[in-house]
């Protein structure tokens, strides 16, 4: 088990704000949690210590929105996002860390950075499209396998299309519980699941249904406006020290 405080210090609220994500409130917004985590611990480290937590999480939030989500865009979205996770298996032994803390930075900035300009920007809302839809599920399952971060992929793809609040949620939900639980194999099979994380997911597990409770109660009294604003700021904060982290150990 990891013993290091300040892997603690930052483990706690990074599966708080996952779980919040995972119950519907600031959907995507799990980066944060995932990013803030990869300060302390390698990116892979973070992964397999947080698979398993997010494997339970999705169970809760699947049951809260199991009839709430767009059956036309998963048709569109599993099949590329299976072959994300496909290729992130077939390549993930080959990734530097330093490249993975980078590319969870570009995710984290381009996603804080779009929330913060997109409004900017309003359009008719955009129907499921399939070679849109292929294009950035690819893109999220591979992000997803190599550092938990197929959140923000998912959102360039969802947002546009303006759906309501828990039909969005929930389709994000119905997705990454079929993600998940189809990267344990892999995550498996890689070496992933050491004694030392599996004991460390463990000791985080008390914090899952609290987190995910929270996001459910807050999905349903708070307009969630401020706090995708103040997320996006630390996102952007937190990205950008995994970029300087990720380009001082290359350069």
């Amino acid at each position: 088990m990891i013993t290091d405080l300040w892997f603690y210090f930052l483990a706690v609220p990074s599966v708080l704000v996952i779980g919040i994500s995972k119950g519907g409130f600031g959907a995507s917004l799990g980066i944060f949690g995932v990013a803030l985590m990869s300060l302390s611990v390698l990116p892979m480290t973070a992964a397999a210590i947080l698979l398993p937590l997010m494997c339970v999480m999705d169970i809760l939030s699947f049951w809260a929105y199991r009839r709430k989500w767009s059956r036309s865009n998963m048709r569109i979205l599993i099949p590329a996002a299976l072959a994300g996770i496909v290729l992130g298996a077939l390549t993930f032994r080959y990734m530097n860390p330093a490249i993975i803390r980078i590319l969870v930075g570009f995710i984290g900035t381009g996603f804080s950075l779009s929330y913060f300009f997109r409004g900017q920007y309003a359009s008719k809302p955009q129907e499921a499209n399939v070679v849109r839809g292929n294009f950035w599920g690819l893109i999220s399952g591979f992000t997803s396998f190599v550092s938990l971060s197929g959140g923000p992929p998912l959102s360039v793809y969802l947002l546009p299309q303006k759906l309501d609040k828990s039909l969005y949620v929930g389709t994000t939900v119905v997705y990454f519980f079929i993600l998940n639980y189809a990267k344990i194999i892999p995550f498996a099979l890689l070496g992933q699941f050491s004694t030392e994380n599996l004991t460390t997911s463990l000791v985080l597990s008390p914090l899952v249904p609290a987190g995910v409770g929270l996001g459910l109660w807050l999905h349903k009294r708070v307009d969630a406006s401020l706090f995708l604003k103040i997320c996006a700021g630390l996102i952007f904060m937190v990205s950008v020290r995994l970029l300087y982290d990720g380009f001082s150990k290359i350069l």
